[in-house]
């Protein structure tokens, strides 16, 4: 029952980030990160297809490998996430309080986007060998 279900929630994110990729109010990297959970605990043959996409692989996997994302992305899916909100509370006929409450989710969810780590930057040390060749004898 459960990989079914998680399959299935698999695919529905994935599409809803497929379609994202074409809407510029719907974000795309949350439903791919979705995907890819689901994926891992439903099938593998799935997450290894979403892992090695050229597109998507590299968000991904930096996400399950280091918890982080680049700032570019988070950027993106903070103003994505701003706007599809905004658009919706202010254009959809809804009551006051529907309309705080999807305000409030809307700000949790940047929240949660900016709180996201950014990976650091490390520089790479010279070789022993580079370090040693500007030397004279």
């Amino acid at each position: 029952m459960k990989r079914p279900l998680l399959l299935g929630i698999g695919w529905i994110s994935l599409a809803a980030g497929g379609i994202g990729l074409f809407l510029p109010l719907l974000p795309t990297t949350p439903f791919l990160l979705l995907s890819a959970w689901c994926f891992s605990r439903s099938s593998e043959r799935l997450h290894q297809w979403l892992l090695n996409n050229p597109r998507f692989g590299p968000v991904i996997r930096r996400w399950e490998e280091e918890g982080c994302m680049e700032r570019r992305i988070k950027v993106r899916a903070i103003l994505l996430v701003i706007a599809s909100f905004s658009a919706t509370t202010l254009l959809m006929p809804m009551p006051l309080h529907a309309r705080l409450g999807l305000a409030l989710l809307g700000l949790g969810v940047v929240y949660l986007l900016y709180r996201v780590p950014e990976p650091s930057v490390v520089s790479v040390p010279p070789l022993a060998d580079e370090a040693t060749a500007d030397k004279p004898d």
